[in-house]
């Protein structure tokens, strides 16, 4: 054992001495440089400079200011990259204090809570003539007095209960559901198909509420409803975008919650909220708050994310736009905590929440220089509506509104489903677009955007409209869409061969939104 300290003391000498001798020879060397040396650089030039033409001297005024200059930075960036060093240090040190003061100031909290509770237990009742004493003060306090003292206390208690609970909104619809009773009681007069709905809602939106929607927006509302849970109203300003899901949900005797978008939003928790570490409180949106009161409801019901291309949806909504993808309903559920607290919100599951069927998240969406460019993975996961005219005024009868439960309303997608199953005969027919439109422009239509061909289109002819309608619409909104990214310019002749082949396949007279669009894309480039 003596060997080895002797060892490990002479190697750490050796060490130390090396250590210090680096940073001594170090120190040496830049004196060197820049005091003892300087007299030797002049010798140097005095040498060599008898044999120096002008372009010479030029040369060695050039050579020295870059060499002093490249010293000068050498310093500033060392003296900048210590000054940035000391200031991040006093940072940490300054957050570290916080800290312990934050803990501090926590324990301290909970330290006079527990007095509070401590001091409000303090009562002895002493039995004289049916008085009992106060222990704070030694007086005597009758049985009323004694009553609402011990009724203070009670409050105060419930009241640090209510406060220890994470989530104080969610709680509240519990308590609010509680005691409501939710079931949907449906008449003769609500038990409406489709079309009679659409004819329904334009009149009560008109003759109630002073909107005037033309009956095919209505019915690519509803169809699209039947096609995702995520509907886009694209368009200018003033045609109606936000006010169309909330005439729809005063028609369903419900009230929209109407989410203003802001430009800062980056992530989930900016709709749904966050728990706070500190606090160990939850910070509950108002877009929690209404999509957890669905969870109680059996009706329709729409969230309105207004302007939501203020911010890029693929960020704050990208949990949403994933779920969406599951064909299972039952794993819809969105996390909110890590854990479970007996007294969470009754709905929530391990901490999870399921998002229920019954609602529909609309986005309206403006195209200017103050909003970003919605992208295809938002795109191909919803249904676009767009809005850029108001329809004109007409006048409609008195309407009254509807009492109409979810399940009715998804039974008739099904049945619109079974009764208008698209024909395999234009089903082909769009099979060879498909292949033109991959063959001439790179662009295939993919899986999800047939599924939603096949959900989209029965359910607008059950509204009134025929099958070429209803394919027309998506084929331009879905398909056509795409167009805007190519090059557009050297495929003139590739549009007008496309056009064609719409016409040749599905007639001259059919499928007059895709041909105008088409139109439209080659007048602008």
């Amino acid at each position: 054992m003596n060997e080895f300290a002797k060892f490990y003391v002479d190697l750490f000498v050796e060490w130390w001495n090396n250590f210090c001798e680096f940073w001594a020879t170090l120190w040496k060397a830049i004196a060197k440089a820049f005091s003892t040396d300087i007299k030797q650089y002049f010798t140097i030039l005095n040498d060599y400079s008898n044999n120096f033409n002008v372009f010479s001297w030029f040369m060695v005024v050039i050579m020295s200011l870059i060499t002093i200059t490249f010293i000068v930075f050498l310093v500033i960036k060392i003296w900048q990259l210590l000054k940035v060093f000391f200031k991040f240090r006093k940072i940490e040190v300054e957050k570290e204090e916080l800290l312990s003061e934050i803990a501090e100031l926590n324990k301290q909290v909970q330290l006079a809570a527990q007095e509070k509770q401590d001091i409000l237990k303090l009562k002895v009742g002493n039995i004289q003539g049916g008085r009992d004493v106060d222990i704070l003060t030694g007086n005597l306090v009758d049985e009323k007095d004694f009553m609402q003292y011990d009724n203070s206390a009670n409050k105060t208690e419930n009241n640090e209960e209510e406060d220890s609970k994470r989530f104080t909104k969610l709680i509240a619809v519990d308590e609010k559901y509680a005691r409501s009773d939710m079931a949907i009681q449906m008449t003769n007069e609500d038990t409406l198909s489709l079309s009679q709905i659409v004819d329904r809602f334009v009149n009560f939106a008109a003759s109630r509420m002073h909107l005037y929607y033309s009956r095919d927006i209505i019915s690519r509302f509803f169809a699209g409803m039947a096609t995702g849970k995520l509907i886009i109203l694209e368009g200018i300003s003033g045609t109606g975008k936000t006010s169309l899901p909330y005439a729809m949900s005063k028609f369903f005797k419900n009230n929209a919650s109407i989410v203003p978008v802001q430009p800062s939003w980056r992530d989930k928790s900016e709709i749904i909220g966050y728990l706070n570490e500190f606090t160990k409180k939850f910070n509950e949106t108002d877009f929690l708050k209404s999509l957890y009161e669905v969870t109680y409801r059996e009706d329709i019901n729409y969230i309105v994310l207004d302007e939501m291309n203020l911010a890029r949806i693929e960020y704050y909504f990208a949990e949403f736009l994933s779920m969406m993808e599951m064909p299972d309903v039952s794993e819809w559920k969105i996390d909110l905590v890590p854990s479970t607290y007996p007294d969470d919100p009754k709905h929530l599951q391990q901490g999870k929440l399921l998002v229920p069927q019954n609602v529909w998240f609309v986005g309206t969406a403006n195209k200017d220089d103050s909003t970003f460019t919605i992208t295809d993975k938002v795109y191909d996961r919803a249904t676009t509506i767009i809005l850029n005219a108001k329809a004109n005024y007409f006048d409609a009868p008195y309407t009254e509104d509807l009492t109409m439960s979810y399940d009715y309303l998804n039974d008739l997608f099904k049945k619109a489903h079974e009764n208008n199953a698209i024909s395999l005969k234009t089903m082909d027919s769009f099979k060879k677009l498909d292949e033109f439109i991959q063959d001439n422009f790179r662009i295939a239509f993919g899986n999800r955007i047939m599924r939603q061909i096949n959900d989209f289109v029965p359910v607008y002819m059950a509204c009134g409209y025929s099958e070429l309608d209803g394919l027309d619409y998506m084929f331009a909104t879905k398909i056509l869409r795409k167009f805007e990214s190519l090059n557009l310019a050297f495929l003139k002749n590739e549009i007008d061969q496309l056009i064609a082949l719409i016409q040749k396949l599905y007639g001259k007279d059919s499928f007059s939104d895709s041909i105008a669009y088409l139109r439209q894309l080659q007048k602008l480039n």
